[in-house]
Formats: C-alpha cells, structure tokens, sequence
C-alpha cells in the first residue's frame, strides 16, 4: 500500500467520512462560535473522521490531532476569492496559501484543492485547473490524498437546475484532473453526480439550517444519493451542544440511523 492509500483507508474507516469543517476564518474572519478557533476545535468530537482547517490554524490546534485515535487533519492549500461573500466577489480567482509539502510539515494527513469553473474568463479558468494540477502533482508526490473541492463562483445566484449542471460536470472533470475525492454540494439530483464520478464524492453542508434535524436530514440524503460522507462547518459548530451533533452526524453518515432516531439518542433539542 501507499501512504495515500493507508490515508484514504484510515478516513474512511467508518464505511463513509464525517469531516468537520473550521477553515471559515481564512475567509470570513472570526465568526459566531468560531471566535476562539483552539478553544473550538475541543468541541469537536474525535469520532468524526477529519477536521478541514486553515494552514495557518494548524500550530495553534495541532493538539486535536496529537492523540491515539484522534482525527485525522485536513489542511486546505488554496484560498479562493469566492468564499469571501461578505466582500461580494463573484470571479473565483484562486491562489496559492500552502504547498502540500509545507502542509506535510504543519502535521496534515490530507490536503484539500479547490477548483472552480465557469468563472467568466477562459484565461482565469485555464489558471485555476494549472494551479489545482500543481498543487495535486505535489501532494501525489507525497502520498497525501486530495480533496478537489468543486464549488462554482456564485452558487447563491443560480437556480437549482443550473447548480446541479454545473456540479455535475465539475465533479467529473476534477476527478479527470486528479482528485482522489470530491467535496461539493448536494444537488437536487446527486445521484446522477455519484454516478457520473469515480472519485468518492462528500456533500458539504452550506448555510447553516435553522433546525438540527433539517441538517441531519441533509447528510441522510447525501448518502442516499451515493455519497461517501459529508463535509459539515456551521452545522456541526454553530449548535449548543457541537459534539452531541457531531456524534448524531456519525450515527446518521456512517451507523445509517434514521435522522429523528439519532437526533433522539443524543438529545437534540431543536
């Protein structure tokens, strides 16, 4: 076996991966329950698979990975205009935060590459696939696994239909790339998205639900529609109680618990 696929066999351990998602600050800044980001990231129960962080995070929460049977660390190596809605950027111009081999350094175990199309600019898309080529090549060389985060430039601006065109073919052409897995979002086909992949595919969470269950109940569709996991930030932090969600998540992702009976078992309140 390679390191990437001993990697790969430790995330997906449970069956499918319930990854955990605290790299909004490279974006956003502090956010509501993310202020604090070490005191955050012990909120976050270690049945999960992984934890997606900021290259920079790393050395102030390298304690949440330091322990037997912790879970494994998954340093994103781009930073992408796109994910700054507050600044309302619409090109998805991409750039380098991190080479795989500094994030091998900070303690990583998987990296993540985001790649989005259909930017506007043949010349700005053309840029974004060399730079995701580059930064795949190097953590290949590694033996880290890749995430190849597939996310269109303004996924809030089209309609249900038009993401789902776009997830479709995106996914399919970052795995042609390179991607060992996919992160994107359910679409209102998914099925049709797993299908047309070879690389396992996680459904992201997005804005956070107003309920709990509503959450959980996404993650179930996900892996109904053929996914292998999910990616959840706000969802799985943004709650009174992160860790009691976390480990109903896993119970819905990888123990294949109906969402109301997992959300029940670990008190759920909303």
């Amino acid at each position: 076996m390679t390191g990437k696929d001993i990697r790969l066999g430790r995330l997906f351990s449970g069956g499918n991966a319930t990854v955990v998602a605290i790299d909004h600050g490279e974006f956003d800044g502090p956010l509501p329950g993310m202020i604090d980001l070490p005191e955050v990231i012990r909120k976050v129960d270690p049945c999960v698979s992984a934890v997606l962080l900021s290259p920079g995070m790393m050395k102030h929460c390298g304690h949440a990975f330091s322990a037997k049977g912790a879970p494994l660390a998954m340093v994103r190596l781009n930073w992408s205009s796109h994910f700054c809605f507050h600044w309302d950027y619409d090109q998805g111009i991409a750039v380098q935060a991190a080479s795989a081999a500094e994030a091998v350094a900070l303690g990583a175990d998987i990296v993540l590459v985001c790649l989005t199309l259909q930017t506007g600019s043949e010349a700005r898309d053309a840029a974004n696939v060399e730079l995701f080529c580059r930064l795949t090549g190097e953590a290949r060389a590694l033996g880290l696994p890749v995430v190849g985060e597939y996310f269109p430039a303004r996924p809030d601006r089209v309609s249900p239909e038009q993401l789902h065109e776009e997830v479709y073919r995106g996914c399919r052409i970052i795995a042609e790339l390179g991607a060992d897995l996919i992160k994107t979002y359910c679409t209102i086909k998914f099925d049709e998205v797993t299908k047309a992949c070879p690389a396992p595919i996680l459904g992201l969470g997005a804005e956070k639900t107003p309920r709990q269950i509503q959450a959980l109940e996404l993650a179930e569709r996900i892996i109904k529609g053929g996914g292998r996991g999910v990616v959840f930030g706000r969802n799985a932090i943004q709650v009174d109680d992160p860790a009691a969600f976390q480990r109903a998540l896993v119970d819905v992702v990888q123990g294949g618990k109906r969402p109301s009976d997992a959300a029940a078992a670990h008190g759920l309140k909303d």
